[in-house]
């Protein structure tokens, strides 16, 4: 098992009053905010195109998931732990390796996955909008609205707006208690045995193998589990952060999944599979057929909350690294202008929403958005797997989470292995997140160039 790791000299306390944020977050909200971070988009828009690669075995893909997050999840609370300092994975990397821009390419492509992340939460936004009022809204529509989306998310943020982990509580008891109602729905139609839960245990290929439709499903499926990363950022905010993490990350993470698996399992029973997979409105499928007389827009507005505050988030963090590395002369000196009396980041907004309205208008596709999400970020987590191991040799003065080694090593090759063409991911997503790195590289490139020929200090 994991244990914790006490330097020559540590102390326990160490590292809990160095920074500049006040910790203000105990057990309970950081639960929370974990929880609330992992659960949203996946599970409410992804359910039926998992079901579509492996039939009515959905719920073994997320639990695929769930373990290869975990073994991820284990390196970053040792990280954290660690250094409990708002970076994330950009500050392990750079304190591993050294290299400016793997430093670099990293912490892009964090920012590219919550723009994907973004892109995917407006499409389902737009697509429940769609169904549960009963619009019936074409494809062209579902575009605008979920330009019209992003633009109003853009407003929010350079207002100032500042997501409090009480407000994010809030949004986490919403979008839980969307998967509850599916639950109970689930448990009354199977009791009136108007359900076939026989149907969550079949499986059908071509080929007869269940390994690689399993691997396929899975690189959908863990869009759902991501998020959990994200909290690494409350550090500095957190009450003994040493102790509290381990704890409630590995928490947050098992109530993830327990909820995903039977989600996924009521959906299949209620739902035939070939139904599930239609659309972007699972969920709502399974509650109009499940319980006809329960308002179809009540569930679809808990989903357009759910999906809603994923965006929100996704591109809140966004616009923030795009200024940091702004700041820290990586990228252009433009992207961290910010307003003079808001005090926000107004070009950063303005540039990662675009990016995002592009990837709505010219990609579109949940599935193609959710699954380059979780093709960057398990490029990053390959990334911080190996870097746990390269800082065991680094030792600091408190109590820290360790990994167990056989951990960090599996992790380091599940997520590579889930990277790679031959899990039958849709070449789209690699093409999506080459552009968008290509687009930072881009940038980095033109930074420097622009620095030396101003005789100024490149970073």
């Amino acid at each position: 098992m994991a244990d914790t790791e006490t330097a020559s000299g540590g102390d326990a306390g160490a590292g809990e009053s160095d920074g500049k944020l006040k910790r203000a977050i105990g057990p309970g909200l950081l639960l929370l905010f974990i929880v609330g971070d992992v659960l949203g988009t996946g599970i409410y828009a992804l359910t039926g195109k998992v079901s579509e690669e492996v039939g009515g075995i959905a719920w073994l893909p997320f639990l695929v998931a769930f373990i290869v997050a975990t073994m991820t999840a284990f390196s970053y609370l040792e990280l954290v732990t660690k250094y409990p300092k708002a970076a994330g994975a950009a500050l392990y990397t750079h304190k591993a390796f050294g290299i400016h821009f793997v430093t670099f390419l990293v912490a892009f492509a964090v920012m590219s996955s919550g723009l994907t992340s973004s892109s995917t939460a407006a499409r389902a936004f737009a697509e429940n909008l769609s169904t549960g009022f009963a619009l019936d809204l074409g494809g062209f529509w579902i575009t605008v609205i979920g330009l019209a989306f992003v633009g109003a998310i853009a407003l929010i943020n350079m207002r100032g707006v500042s997501e409090s982990v009480v407000v994010n509580a809030v949004f986490t008891c919403i979008e839980l208690t969307g998967l509850i109602i599916i639950l109970v729905i689930g448990a009354m139609v199977l009791g009136a045995g108007e359900a076939d839960v026989g149907r969550a245990f079949d499986f059908e290929s071509s080929d007869g193998g269940i390994f690689w439709p399993v691997v396929a499903a899975t690189t959908l499926a863990f869009f759902a589990m991501v998020g959990f990363e994200d909290s690494v950022n409350m550090a500095e905010e957190t009450k003994n952060p040493s102790r509290t993490f381990p704890v409630m990350l590995l928490t947050g993470l098992v109530i993830a999944a327990i909820l995903y698996v039977l989600v996924s399992i009521v959906a299949v029973a209620i739902v035939p599979v070939e139904e599930l997979a239609e659309g972007d409105t699972p969920l709502l499928k399974v509650v109009s057929a499940g319980a006809p007389g329960f308002p179809s827009w009540v569930f679809g507005l808990i989903t357009m909350i759910a999906v809603g505050n994923s965006a929100l988030i996704n591109l809140l963090m966004a616009s923030r690294l795009v200024y940091g590395m702004a700041e820290e002369n990586v990228l252009p000196s433009v992207l961290s202008r910010v307003d003079s009396k808001r005090k926000t980041p107004t070009v950063a907004i303005v540039f990662t929403t675009l990016l995002a309205a592009g990837l709505i208008t010219f990609v579109g596709a949940v599935p193609q958005l959710g699954g380059t999400t979780a093709l960057l970020l398990l490029g990053v987590f390959t990334v911080v797997n190996v870097a746990v191991l390269v800082l065991r040799r680094d030792k600091v003065d408190h109590d820290h989470f360790k990994s167990p080694t056989i951990v960090s090593v599996g992790g380091a090759i599940t997520c590579a292995f889930l990277v790679g063409p031959w899990t039958g991911r849709d070449p789209a997503q690699y093409a999506i997140a080459a552009v968008l790195i290509g687009i930072g590289i881009v940038l980095w490139f033109a930074t420097r160039i622009w620095m030396k020929r101003n005789d100024e200090e490149v970073a």
